[in-house]
């Protein structure tokens, strides 16, 4: 997809990777950036920013990602992109309250299928379309800390290779964006397992909307701001039991540094 002229949308598009996308998507001329987030006023922010359209809106509600898409069709008459980027973390276990684990679910995962729901139709009539959502590498491989995180990136994953395989015949393009660690809110609260696993390696925003630059011109489906992510998804699947001894062995430093601190 070449951005020039397209509307786009982006979910939590008020701070962090969304913001980036928004800026990024903007400085490429296209004709509309809708800036969504649940923070009205860090949507209306970036939108006078870069000249764009702000809406809030709750991706965990259907009725409102449904009225956002509704909106921007009765403004500009399509959507060409739709940004799913909104997510959530909360780190904790098989214990972790079943409330978070709704409200993960809600997000993470029920957020990008309510978003099909809504966009689809009119891309399915017009023959072509595109749908990103940002998956994170978690999807690919897990999140040590955080079960909820793990297993609901792992889910939204799947659901965009259904969507690639069911439409992608029919002129839809979907990728899956799956960065590692990105300097945002999200990798700041993310305890231990972010200090020792992702602080090192971890990017800019803005990196991570170059990489998706890139991959939405070749409809790249897999979107891997860090290169060494492929390698490690690869370990995974040639020796599922190594890597989950390592990743074993990963948590037991985590929790020698936890100690440490206590």
């Amino acid at each position: 997809m070449i951005l020039a002229d397209k509307i786009v949308i982006v979910t939590g598009g008020g701070n962090g990777i969304g913001r980036a996308l928004c800026r990024r998507f903007a400085a490429e001329r296209a004709k509309a950036v809708v800036v969504a987030d649940m923070n009205g006023a860090a949507a209306e922010a970036v939108a006078r920013e870069i000249g764009g359209t702000a809406r809030r809106a709750d991706v965990a509600r259907e009725a409102d990602i449904g009225d956002l898409v509704a909106r921007v069709v009765k403004q500009y008459g399509r959507i060409d992109l739709f940004c799913s980027n909104a997510g959530i973390a909360v780190d904790g276990d098989e214990q972790t309250a079943t409330s978070e684990w709704e409200r993960c679910w809600d997000v993470n995962v029920m957020a990008h299928v309510y978003a099909a729901r809504a966009v689809l139709p009119g891309m399915l009539a017009r023959g072509e379309g595109y749908l990103l959502q940002t998956v994170s590498a978690a999807g690919l491989l897990t999140h040590i800390q955080s079960a909820t995180y793990a297993v609901t990136k792992h889910a939204s994953l799947a659901f965009a290779e259904w969507l690639s395989i069911a439409y992608g015949d029919r002129g839809i393009t979907v990728s899956a964006l799956c960065p590692q660690g990105v300097r945002t809110n999200m990798l700041a609260h993310s305890g231990e397992a972010g200090k020792v696993v992702l602080q090192a390696a971890a990017i800019e925003p803005e990196q991570v909307a170059e990489a998706l630059l890139a991959a939405l011109a070749s409809g790249t489906f897999l979107v891997l701001p860090h290169p060494e992510v492929h390698a490690y998804y690869q370990g995974r699947a040639t020796d599922p039991d190594r890597w989950l001894r390592g990743m074993n062995r990963m948590q037991q430093r985590i929790e020698e540094v936890e100690r440490g601190m206590a």
